[in-house]
């Protein structure tokens, strides 16, 4: 049974069409990115799986059931960007109460709203109202709240926005965490981000899904991309272009540089390009398989 399903899937505001066509099958497993535009129907689609809208035209199921669904109560739970907490309840009362709207029992319900506390490392504010939480601390505490129930698969839209990098790295490390159990489907303008966390790369555009990228891909394409700390790209370039089995290098943003080479091993590639700095005494940061993400979805 796929987690996702969605054929034909439309949705219209009067005479905008917000949504074109979409057809997606996905199933339980790491990570999944969707991406596009501002505009582009991802917020209409999220609204879609969870519920909140239904399709001008098309069909969408989620765990075989459609949206709204009793058979999907605790099952799925999304995140909002703009998800705000009552700043006048403390943060565990919040939970709790939640946690009641899935079924617990009121010890119960304290008793996993203190659990998905504790899994973003917030279990000592527990107590705290969220006027009182830094930016950072409220939108882990509306993490948690997407978690309660040990969901099956979780909707997360922007999920690091505002957050300084090591806010935004205890979620990234939640979410490789946990997505044994749980998939997650996450809706980003990041793309170094979602390269870091996903497996599958959906592209929204005018309405349209136009691409659908696997990360895992990288591991057999004919690129490295290299990152050096600073260089001159020109020498750089022709330095490079020497060495065996390299048929091109590009610079496509400062001091980082696409690679196309056509070897079967890469590590002697990547051995060469080591000696070569050594020699010249040049600094890298990072020789990466294949393209990034930014490359794949817009070269």
């Amino acid at each position: 049974m796929s987690l996702i399903n969605c054929k034909g899937l439309s949705k219209s505001y009067g005479n905008k069409q917000a949504l074109k066509q979409v057809d997606i099958t996905l199933d339980a497993g790491r990570p999944i990115a969707l991406v596009g535009p501002n505009g582009a129907g991802k917020t209409t689609l999220f609204s879609l799986l969870c519920g909140y809208i239904t399709p001008t035209s098309g069909e969408v199921s989620l765990l075989g059931h459609k949206p709204g669904s009793p058979e999907l109560l605790g099952r799925i739970a999304s995140l909002p960007q703009d998800a705000a907490l009552d700043p006048n309840l403390d943060v565990v009362t919040q939970l709790t109460f939640f946690a009641t709207l899935q079924g617990y029992a009121k010890k119960e319900a304290k008793a996993e709203a203190l659990r998905v506390l504790s899994l973003v490392d917030l279990a000592d504010s527990a107590q705290q109202k969220p006027k009182s939480l830094s930016h950072g601390m409220s939108k882990r505490v509306s993490i948690a709240q997407a978690l309660i129930g040990s969901p099956e698969l979780v909707l997360l839209d922007e999920p690091t926005a505002g957050l300084d990098p090591a806010n935004a790295k205890k979620i990234r490390e939640l979410v490789k965490a946990l997505s044994d159990k749980t998939t997650f489907v996450i809706s980003s303008h990041n793309l170094d981000e979602l390269e870091k966390l996903c497996d599958q790369v959906l592209y929204l555009e005018q309405g349209l899904l136009s691409q659908s990228v696997s990360m895992n891909e990288s591991q057999h394409e004919d690129y490295l991309t290299l990152t050096m700390q600073q260089c001159e790209p020109s020498s750089l370039i022709e330095a490079v272009l020497d060495l065996a089995d390299i048929t091109s290098i590009e610079e496509r943003q400062s001091n980082q540089f696409l690679i196309k080479h056509n070897s079967e091993e890469i590590y002697a590639i990547e051995m060469a390009l080591l000696s070569l700095f050594k020699q010249r005494n040049w600094q890298y940061k990072a020789i990466l398989k294949g393209r990034t993400l930014e490359e794949k979805l817009f070269s």
